[in-house]
Order: structure tokens, then C-alpha cells, then sequence
């Protein structure tokens, strides 16, 4: 097999490859729908924050919660449970939408919902990685796989919804979305997990949340990736939250111009997960993670300027291409160093500084556009970037001494009695 996809050796992640491929294209079109569905219904950069804010600051509330549960609990039931509801709210939301009914509120408490779900779903996707390679030999290959999935997906899904928004309106995505749910469902049904993988502990669940808490806040390499993540999630996914005013306003488009956009992002993103997947080994790669920060923050500087579409597609590809391997890198990072019996808590911090960050940063979005305007703002959202690269940067000659040990341990790099500068 192509060393790039050697993980698709695995059976298991064969058919979570094959379900999540289907449902995460319903995925992006649900999302861009929804954002266009806000903005049509309001004309308000402001609620457009506010959704996207509903949908996101459940897993950052809950997410330490849902960590501690996700190490207790087999991995695949927390998943068949979260996709089965999940289906169930994009079904709720389609119904609303077709039936002409639906309102800003009923999209404020179903994004909720949604949150809710995925505060559960997403620590658990992620430690299940794991399960499905069979130990860490493939991990970093399954992870760059999935982020060239997730993204894959991310191209074709929005440029789907743009086209079919602009012909039958937002309900049907939702449907697609929906159903889509039911691949994932059937692949999840259909994987042979050893019973071992089922692990139980004796400890209560506070004792549990303070175990996962020390451990990530203590642990400088963990500790560092996180905050830099969480830095980059506030100041740069929000502008995804302004993306309809760029598609209307600004390039003077629709619906399409939105769906190309976020497809151009899509494109990148899927390099940047290519790029990922071939490479042989996890070494070096904390020195791409503030090299591709840098890369994100530019693209969005160089994008508040444009006011070309071609010019606009092409800075949305490079600025993919930084978000995505900025992302991909760290989450590599961080499961390959982390400890099994914590998995499922160090991922839910994760997906905090993620999902949790970027709320915020999207009411602030929201908020400062009226003000300074979508371009502006979107430039300050690269100026932020560019300072969490920075100081990641800066980090990096205290996290080699501390990394160096964990990974001859693996057998990433050679037990060699001296370190060489960059090797980290």
C-alpha cells in the first residue's frame, strides 16, 4: 500500500474513513448553510457571531467533563450515541427550515444542542483514533488521513450548498446533513473493537477532572501547544464568522461566491493534510507549528486587503493551508506524546482551546465588524496570529530538552547522549 495511506490497512479505520467521509460533507454544507440562513433571515454580523457562538461554548464549558466520561466509557458507544443525536438535530433543523418556520432562536438552541453533542463527540473521535490503527506505529498517518478527510469534505461540502442553497434554499442541506449521519452510524456498527479497549476506573470524577488538569497544565509540551492553539483559535478561525459579508459586500457575490470561498479554503486544507500524511515520522514537527501559524495569520492579512475574487480564492487557499497544518500538526503532537490512560481528558482540552476559544473570538468578530469592518477585522485577526506563532517560537528551545526523552522512548529519534538543535 502507498506509505502515505498506510493506515488504511487498518479495517477499522477503513469504514470510519468511508462513514465520516459521507457525513462530514452534510457537515460543512449544515455549516455554511446555517451561516447563510442567519444572514439572510437578519443582515447582522452580530447574530452571526452569536450562532456561531451558541454552537461552540458548550464544549468549552463542558469539555472537561465530557474528557473524564470519554476515558471511561468505550469509545464507540460514546460515538454511536453522539451521531445518533446529532442526526436527530440537523433532521429538526431541516424540518423548521422547510416547513418556513424556523426563527433565530430555534438556530440559537439547536446550534446549542449541536454543541452539546459535539462536546462529547469530538474528545472521543479523536481518542478513538487510536483504537482503530491499533497503537501509534500509524496514528500520525490516521490523523493526517482524517485531515485530509475532514477537509476533502470541506471542499466539496460548501461548494454543494452554495449551489444548491442558490436553487431550493437552506432546508435541503440540513436534510443531506441529516442522513449523512447514518453512514457514520452503520460504519461504527460494523468495526470489531477488542474488549480490552473499555477501560474502567475506580477514581470519583473529580478526582479524575484534577488528574486531567495537573497533568495538562504541568506538562510543558502539552501545556505550550495548547495555549498556542487556543491563542490561534480565538484570533483566527472567527473569520470564517464574516465570511458572507466578504461573498456580498465586499466581492459584490452570493451564495456561489461563499461556496467557492470556503471551497478554496477546503483546497488547501487538503494539501496541507496530503503534506501530513507523507511524511514518515512525527520529528520536526514542533517547528511547524509555528511556521504554519505564521502562514495562517498572513493569508488572512494579505485577504482583508483583496478585493479581487481570483486574488480572494487563491489567499483563501494558503490561508487553508496554514489553518489546516497548524491544526493537524498539533493534534499529531499531542497524541503522540500523550499518556493512553488520559487520552480521552488531554483531547477534550484540545478541543477546548479549539472549540472553546473560538466562540469568543467569534462574538468579538462580530462585534468589532460594525466598527472597524470585515476587513479590518479579519486583519486583526492575522496580526493575532502571527503573535501566537511568535511566541511558540520563542518556546521552543525549553520544550526539546523535555520532548527529546518521550520520543527515543518511542522510538521516534535514536537514544543519542546529546541533543541536536532542531531535531524537536
Amino acid at each position: 500500500m502507498i506509505d502515505g495511506l498506510r493506515a488504511l490497512r487498518h479495517r477499522n479505520f477503513r469504514l470510519f474513513f468511508c462513514g465520516q467521509s459521507v457525513s462530514l460533507i452534510g457537515t460543512w454544507m449544515t455549516r455554511l448553510a446555517t451561516s447563510w440562513l442567519v444572514y439572510r433571515l437578519t443582515g447582522s454580523t452580530f447574530l452571526l457571531g452569536v450562532v456561531t457562538f451558541s454552537s461552540q461554548i458548550p464544549t468549552f464549558l463542558l469539555g472537561p467533563i465530557a474528557g473524564v466520561w470519554v476515558d471511561r466509557w468505550p469509545r464507540r458507544r460514546v460515538l454511536l450515541v453522539t451521531q445518533f443525536l446529532a442526526a436527530l438535530q440537523s433532521l429538526m433543523l431541516a424540518s423548521l427550515t422547510l416547513s418556513g418556520r424556523i426563527t433565530i432562536p430555534e438556530i440559537v438552541a439547536l446550534s446549542s444542542l449541536q454543541g452539546l453533542i459535539n462536546a462529547f463527540d469530538m474528545p472521543a473521535r479523536q481518542s478513538f483514533l487510536v483504537q482503530m490503527v491499533d497503537g501509534r506505529a500509524d496514528l500520525s498517518n490516521a490523523i493526517a488521513l482524517n485531515s485530509t478527510m475532514v477537509n476533502g469534505a470541506r471542499l466539496l461540502g460548501p461548494a454543494a450548498a452554495g449551489i444548491l442553497i442558490a436553487a431550493v434554499g437552506e432546508g435541503y442541506c440540513f436534510l443531506i446533513d441529516g442522513i449523512s449521519y447514518f453512514a457514520v452510524l452503520a460504519s461504527l456498527f460494523a468495526m470489531r473493537i477488542p474488549a480490552h479497549a473499555a477501560r474502567k476506573s475506580s477514581d470519583t470524577l473529580l478526582a479524575q477532572l484534577k488528574e486531567g488538569w495537573t497533568y495538562v497544565s504541568s506538562f510543558a509540551p502539552i501545556r505550550t501547544v495548547l495555549l498556542s492553539f487556543a491563542i490561534v483559535s480565538f484570533m483566527g478561525v472567527p473569520y470564517t464568522v464574516l465570511m458572507p459579508v466578504f461573498a456580498t459586500r465586499i466581492l459584490h457575490g452570493g451564495p456561489h461566491t461563499l461556496g467557492f470561498l470556503m471551497g478554496a479554503v477546503g483546497v488547501g486544507s487538503v494539501c496541507a493534510a496530503l503534506s501530513l500524511a507523507l511524511r514518515k515520522s512525527v520529528r520536526g514537527l514542533y517547528r511547524v507549528i509555528p511556521t504554519v501559524a505564521a502562514v495562517f495569520g498572513g493569508g488572512l492579512i494579505a485577504f482583508s486587503f483583496s478585493r479581487s475574487f481570483w486574488l480572494s480564492l487563491a489567499l483563501m487557499g494558503v490561508t487553508g493551508f496554514g489553518m489546516m497544518k497548524f491544526t493537524a500538526a498539533s493534534n499529531t503532537v499531542i497524541q503522540t506524546i500523550v499518556e493512553e490512560d488520559k487520552r480521552g481528558r488531554v483531547m477534550s482540552y484540545y478541543m477546548m482551546a479549539y472549540m472553546g476559544a473560538s466562540p469568543f473570538g467569534s462574538l468579538l468578530a462580530g462585534s468589532l465588524a460594525p466598527v472597524l469592518g470585515a476587513p479590518g477585522t479579519v486583519l486583526l485577526c492575522g496580526v493575532g496570529c502571527l503573535a501566537g506563532a511568535a511566541w511558540f517560537w520563542w518556546q521552543l528551545p525549553k520544550l526539546r530538552p523535555l520532548i527529546r526523552p518521550i520520543y527515543q522512548q518511542l522510538g521516534i529519534i535514536p537514544g543519542l547522549p546529546v541533543a541536536v538543535d532542531g531535531e524537536n
